[in-house]
C-alpha cells in the first residue's frame, strides 16, 4: 500500500502510482481534465477567487465562519488539477474529522479532481506507517489498542491507585494530551502546571499511571492512536531516505482547520513539508475550541513569521447568516480579549435581512426545556423542517431535559455524536436488501421495472419497516424508521440528480458515501453539545443553558480558559443561519433559589445590560412570537409565576434536588409506597409506551411513578401537584392513574386484546 493511499503501489522505478498516474515532478505527465480551469472559478467571490489561483508558495487563508472556506480550498486544488499545476496524486489535503474529509473528496469528485488525497492527520499518517514499518523497523506494525480506557485502569492498579470510572475516563484524557503535546510520562507534572491544566489525579500519580501505561503497551506490543502520529514522526526525523520518498510523493499541502493543530500534528506536517513551500493552511483563530486536546492558534498566528513571503487572504463575507445573526457574533467577539481575539475578522453578512436574536429567561431548567419545546413546534408549524433546528448546550448532560421535553410535545430529535448513520444496524440491514435486489434486477417480484428509482427503494425498505407515514413517538421504532427515510429522500434527490440512474447505480453511491462518512441527514431536531456542533449549520438554532458556571464552565479559571468558552458560545451563535434563540434559567429545578446568573459573555448583548446590540422586546421570528428578556422570576411562554419553595413532607427541610422536589421529600426521609399501586404503575406504563412506541420514561418517569405511589392522589388537583405531571401528561393519562390510585381494574387497549389473541397467549 502506498502512504496515504489506500492502492496497490505499481511501477516503482517511475515513481509511486495511484490510479495510474504518475506522482512525478513533471506536469506534463498529469494531462490537464477536459474542460477550461477558468470554469472552476465561476461563482466565486474576489476573495475565494484570490485563495483559488494562489497555487504557489506559501498560502494562508484567514477564513470566518460561513464564508466559504471549504469551497475556496476545493476550488483552488480543482484548478490547479485542471490546469495542471497540481499533479493529483500530489496532493495531500488534510483535516481533522473523516465527515470533514469525505465531504471533501466528494466536492473534489464533483469539480472533477479525482485522485487528490483528502485524509485526517492519524489517517494518512497510519497508512505512511504500515507503507514504511517494515522497511525502517521490520516486521508488521502492531496492533491498535481495542480498549485504552481498560489499559489505562490496569496501569492505575497497578500503581495501587483504584480509579472510578469518570476519573478514569479523564485520566486518558490527560494521558492523550500529553502525548499529543509530546510530554514525556516524567515531565507530566511540570507541564500540566504550566499549562494550567486541572489534573483529575495529583499530577505526580498521573504522571506515574502514565509511565506504567506506556510499559504495559511495550509488553504486549501495542500502539494507541497517539503513537501512530509519534511514530510517524519518529520514522520521518530518524531516516532522511524514507522522509525524501514521502515528499517525492506528496507535493502540495493543504490543511484545513489549522487552529486545531496540535504541536504533534505540526511537527508532522513540517516533516512532510520539508524545505518546501507548497504548503496552503486554512483557519479562523476565533474558533479555536479544542485546546484541553492539545489544539492552538499559534501555529496559525505565527505562519506569516515562519513563512515571511506568504500569501495571506482574509474571508469575511458571510454566506451562512443573516446580518442581525452575524451582528451578534461579531458583538460577542469585540468583548474578547489575548492574542485570538488580537486576530479576528469582523464577518459582513451577504444574506437577506432577518429577525433579531432572542434572549429568553425562564425561572428553572424544565420550564426553559419546555419553553424551547413550544418555540421548536411553533417553528415546524410555521414551515422549519425539524432537521434544520438544533439545541446546542455546554456538557452532554444537559440534553435529557431537552430530549423529555420534545418528546412531551410528540417532536422527534436526534443526538449528535451518537452512533453514525451507515453503522446502525437498520442502515447496514437495508444496504443488504438493496444491493440484493440490485442484483436480481427483473427477477425481484417486488421490483416494477417501469417504476422509477425513489418506488423501487420504497419497495425494498418496505421489507425492513419503512412506511409511507412515520410511527408515533420518539423511540427505538421511530429511529429506525428515521434511519429508512433518511435513505428513501437520498434515493429521491440521486434520482432527481441523475434521471437515468438504476438501482445499482445508488447502491455504488451508498457504497462511496459509507466509505466518506457521508450521512444522508435524519429527520429531527437535532441535540447537541457545541463542541460537536463545530462544523454544522441550521436555520435555527437555540443555544440553552446560558448562566455563569455552565458558559463559561466553573472549570475555565484562568483568562485564556474564559476566552476558549466565549469562543464556544461564537461558534454555537454563528451555526444559526436565520433564527437565534439565547436562554438561561434562574434556578435547576423548581421551587429552587433562583441564584444563577446569565453567561457574563451577554453583558452589553441583552436587553437592558448596555452595549450597542438591538434591545430585543417580544420578537417575530418565523411566524411566531417569543419573549425576550423575560420578567424575573416567570418562565416564558409559560406565563405562570414561579412554584414556592418545595420542602420536605417528613422533615420539613428546603428541596433544591430535582428528585427531590418531584418526590417532596428527602431521600434519606423514610418513604410510605404503596408498593402494590408502584408495581401496577409500572406494568401500566410498560403497556403504554408500547402501544406509543416510545421509551417507558416518555409516559412518566420512575421518579413520577414513585412519587405518585407515595402520595395515591385522590383527585386531578391532587396529581397535576405532582413534579411531572403536566397538563397534557393529566388530560392523557390522568383517568388511568386516578382509576389505579382508587384500586379500580383496568380495562385492557383493544389493539392490546387483538394483538395478544393473535399469539395465543
Amino acid at each position: 500500500m502506498g502512504p496515504g493511499c489506500g492502492q496497490p503501489c505499481r511501477g516503482s522505478r517511475r515513481g509511486w502510482q495511484h490510479g495510474g498516474v504518475t506522482a512525478a515532478t513533471d506536469s506534463t505527465l498529469f494531462p490537464q481534465v477536459p474542460g477550461s480551469p477558468d470554469v472552476v472559478l465561476e461563482g466565486l467571490d474576489p476573495e475565494q477567487r484570490e485563495v483559488a489561483t494562489a497555487l504557489h508558495g506559501p498560502v494562508c487563508v484567514l477564513a470566518g465562519a460561513g464564508t466559504g472556506k471549504t469551497r475556496a480550498i476545493t476550488h483552488r486544488i480543482a484548478y490547479g488539477v485542471r490546469a495542471g499545476i497540481l499533479p493529483p496524486a500530489a496532493v495531500l489535503a488534510v483535516t481533522f474529522t473523516q465527515r470533514a474529509a469525505g465531504e471533501m473528496r466528494g466536492r473534489l469528485r464533483q469539480l472533477g479532481a479525482q485522485g487528490v488525497q483528502a485524509r485526517t492527520f492519524h489517517s494518512a499518517a497510519l497508512r505512511q506507517l504500515q507503507f514504511f514499518w517494515p522497511r525502517a523497523i521490520g516486521g508488521e506494525v502492531p496492533p491498535l489498542v481495542e480498549r485504552k480506557a481498560a489499559l489505562v485502569g490496569e496501569a492505575a492498579a497497578r500503581c495501587r491507585i483504584r480509579l472510578d470510572r469518570t476519573e478514569l475516563r479523564d485520566v486518558t484524557s490527560e494521558i492523550e494530551w500529553s502525548k499529543v503535546t509530546q510530554t514525556a510520562a516524567e515531565d507530566y507534572p511540570a507541564a500540566a502546571a504550566k499549562a494550567g491544566r486541572a489534573a483529575p489525579r495529583d499530577p505526580a500519580e498521573l504522571g506515574r499511571i502514565y509511565d506504567l501505561y506506556e510499559q504495559l503497551k511495550s509488553e504486549r506490543s501495542l500502539i494507541d492512536f497517539e503513537d501512530v502520529l509519534l511514530l510517524t514522526v519518529g520514522i520521518l526525523q530518524d531516516r532522511p531516505d524514507i522522509a525524501e520518498t514521502v515528499r517525492g510523493r506528496y507535493q502540495h499541502f493543504v490543511v484545513d482547520e489549522y487552529q486545531d493543530v496540535s504541536p504533534l500534528q505540526q511537527r508532522l506536517l513540517e516533516l512532510w513539508v520539508g524545505e518546501r513551500e507548497n504548503l496552503c493552511v486554512v483557519g479562523d483563530a476565533s474558533q479555536t475550541i479544542y485546546s484541553f486536546t492539545g489544539a492552538t492558534a499559534d501555529h496559525l498566528l505565527d505562519f506569516r513569521t515562519r513563512h515571511p513571503g506568504a500569501t495571506v487572504v482574509k474571508l469575511v463575507r458571510d454566506y451562512r447568516s443573516t446580518p442581525q445573526v452575524v451582528h451578534f457574533a461579531n458583538a460577542l467577539l469585540a468583548h474578547a480579549r489575548g492574542r485570538a481575539a488580537e486576530h479576528r475578522l469582523e464577518l459582513v453578512s451577504q444574506r437577506e435581512p432577518g429577525p433579531e436574536p432572542v434572549c429568553a429567561e425562564f425561572a428553572d431548567e424544565p420550564g426553559e426545556a419546555e419553553g424551547v419545546a413550544r418555540r421548536v413546534r411553533d417553528l415546524i408549524a410555521s414551515g422549519v423542517p425539524a432537521d434544520e433546528i438544533a439545541v446546542l448546550y455546554r456538557i452532554n448532560a444537559q440534553s435529557e431535559v431537552y430530549e423529555q421535553a420534545l418528546a412531551d410535545l410528540g417532536i422527534p430529535c436526534q443526538l449528535r455524536g451518537a452512533e453514525r448513520f451507515f453503522e446502525r444496524p437498520e442502515v447496514r440491514e437495508a444496504f443488504v436488501v438493496l444491493r440484493g435486489a440490485a442484483r436480481a434486477g427483473g427477477n425481484d417480484a417486488l421490483l416494477d421495472d417501469a417504476a422509477d428509482l425513489p418506488s423501487q427503494v420504497r419497495a425494498v425498505l418496505g421489507t425492513k419497516g419503512w412506511t409511507p407515514q412515520a410511527p408515533a413517538g420518539s423511540g427505538a421504532v421511530r429511529d429506525r424508521w428515521e434511519s429508512l427515510a433518511a435513505l428513501v429522500r437520498l434515493s429521491v434527490d440521486f434520482a432527481a440528480a441523475h434521471p437515468e440512474a438504476t438501482l445499482s447505480d445508488l447502491v455504488a453511491e451508498l457504497d462511496e458515501r459509507a466509505r466518506a462518512q457521508h450521512a444522508p441527514s435524519v429527520e429531527g431536531v437535532t441535540l447537541a453539545s457545541l463542541h460537536s456542533a463545530k462544523g454544522l449549520e441550521w436555520d435555527a438554532v437555540f443555544v440553552v443553558g446560558l448562566t455563569d458556571g455552565m458558559l463559561p464552565i466553573a472549570y475555565a479559571k484562568t483568562d485564556e480558559q474564559i476566552e476558549e468558552e466565549r469562543r464556544l458560545l461564537y461558534v454555537g451563535i454563528t451555526r444559526a443561519r436565520r433564527i437565534l434563540t439565547l436562554s438561561w434559567s434562574l434556578a435547576r429545578s423548581p421551587g429552587g433559589r433562583p441564584s444563577r446568573q446569565p453567561s457574563r459573555f451577554l453583558k452589553g448583548l441583552r436587553p437592558g445590560t448596555g452595549g450597542g446590540v438591538p434591545r430585543y422586546g417580544p420578537a417575530v421570528a418565523g411566524g411566531s412570537v417569543i419573549q425576550g428578556d423575560v420578567e424575573r422570576g416567570r418562565s416564558a411562554g409559560r406565563g405562570r409565576v414561579r412554584r414556592a419553595l418545595a420542602r420536605c413532607r417528613v422533615c420539613g427541610r428546603s428541596l433544591t434536588d430535582p428528585g427531590e422536589v418531584k418526590l417532596l421529600r428527602c431521600e434519606d426521609c423514610p418513604s410510605e409506597l404503596d408498593e402494590v399501586l408502584y408495581e401496577r404503575l409500572h406494568q401500566w406504563r410498560a403497556r403504554q409506551a408500547a402501544l406509543l412506541g416510545q421509551p417507558d420514561y416518555c409516559v412518566f418517569t420512575d421518579k413520577t411513578l414513585l412519587a405518585i405511589a407515595e402520595a395515591v392522589p385522590g383527585d386531578e388537583a391532587a396529581l397535576s401537584r405532582i413534579s411531572g405531571v403536566r397538563s397534557r401528561k393529566l388530560q392523557q393519562f390522568g383517568a388511568d392513574v386516578l382509576a389505579l390510585c382508587a384500586g379500580e381494574e383496568l380495562h385492557a387497549d383493544p389493539e392490546q386484546d387483538a394483538r395478544e389473541e393473535g399469539t395465543g397467549r
